[in-house]
């Protein structure tokens, strides 16, 4: 089965991890629990990237990127930030919000911190990773759609 070719769930608690691959393309999802918040794909021009001697390229910068919790110029916090962060604001919270002791993007970060994993599969290119995202956002591999970003 497809499912038991991703890794093993890692907790954003522990970002970064260990021996995460340092250059490599691959396909990543995002857990909160047993429900599928995201997909995506990341390593694309990885050929270039490995010529220019990037030391760090693909899904390590992008679950990086994820981790960081901010919204902008990184699809999956903004919409964690929109759908999920967001409408659980409570009303101190939305207080300290307005009065900028505290910023979306640091509860978005906090939230994927002590809530989230992650699993990825590393592949030889990037079409591959295409693929099996589509299949993944259809719900074929997991038998879920993501929450975020479902295919049709």
């Amino acid at each position: 089965m497809l499912k038991n070719a991703f890794s093993k769930k890692f907790k954003f608690k522990n970002w970064p991890k260990n021996n995460f691959p340092a250059v490599a393309a691959g396909i990543y999802v995002i857990w909160d629990e047993q429900t599928l918040l995201y997909v995506s794909v990341a390593g694309k021009d990885l050929d270039k990237a490995q010529k220019a001697g990037k030391t760090k390229f693909g899904l390590i910068t992008r679950l990086n990127s994820h981790a960081s919790g901010r919204a902008a110029n990184d699809q999956f916090c903004s919409l964690l930030a929109n759908r999920i962060v967001i409408p659980a604001l409570t009303s101190v919270q939305l207080s300290r919000f307005r009065d900028g002791s505290i910023t979306l993007d640091q509860m978005t970060k906090k939230h994927i911190r002590a809530n989230l994993e992650y699993q990825y599969l590393v592949v030889d290119n990037f079409q591959d990773a295409v693929d099996l995202e589509g299949h993944c956002r259809r719900g074929t591999i997991f038998a879920i759609k993501p929450l975020l970003n479902p295919e049709p």
